[in-house]
């Protein structure tokens, strides 16, 4: 694929090895960050102290609809609780509720997907479709987290903790494009 660019996380290694034939799902995220630059300095944080590992994807597309693959196929990325085993993480570059995530007044997804962007994800899930056969289904990462929180300038008001992709992403698009179907867990996941 044209434009995708390996980049691999400096713990990538000590990340969990999985065979790429157990891998069922797709989850569509968005990085809820201004640029790729922070996203990126954001995916190097350790998390995870007993692996000394962190929270990222495995794919991520900037604006632009260039794609950088921080995490090998045969390695578990910690992108979305419960779900990472049989599941690639795929981030799009958008700021989503940045900065403030948790904030009540601040829960509208006012950034759109760029074409350029959506086009590179469907190529790269065509792609992904051809790479492993036991791919079947797709997810956003609000359909697979559905935890609420208290918001962090009015504790007494619940905010969703992940809405990402967001209100804006095209779905219809995406699903008339592939051959997955969409997946989502049951409440309370």
């Amino acid at each position: 694929m044209s434009g995708l660019v390996q980049n691999p996380l400096s713990y990538v290694n000590r990340l969990d090895s999985r065979p790429p034939d157990s891998i069922r799902r797709v989850v569509i995220h968005a990085t809820e960050l201004p640029d790729l630059e922070t996203a990126r300095e954001y995916g190097e944080r350790i998390h995870h102290e007993a692996s000394r590992t962190g929270n990222s994807g495995h794919f991520y597309i900037d604006r632009d609809g260039s794609i950088e693959q921080w995490v090998p196929l045969d390695r578990v990325a910690h992108h979305v609780r419960g779900h990472n085993a049989d599941s690639i993480g795929i981030e799009l570059v958008n700021r989503g509720r940045w900065p403030d995530w948790y904030d009540s007044h601040h829960q509208d997804w006012e950034e759109s997907y760029p074409d350029a962007q959506i086009h590179a994800l469907i190529e790269l899930l065509a792609r992904l479709q051809d790479e492993l056969p036991a791919l079947a289904e797709i997810a956003g990462h609000d359909q697979l987290d559905h935890d609420w929180i208290a918001s962090s300038d009015k504790p007494e008001v619940l905010v969703r903790r992940k809405m990402d992709p967001g209100a804006e992403f095209p779905w219809t698009r995406i699903l008339s494009a592939t051959r997955l179907r969409l997946s989502h867990a049951p409440e309370g996941n």
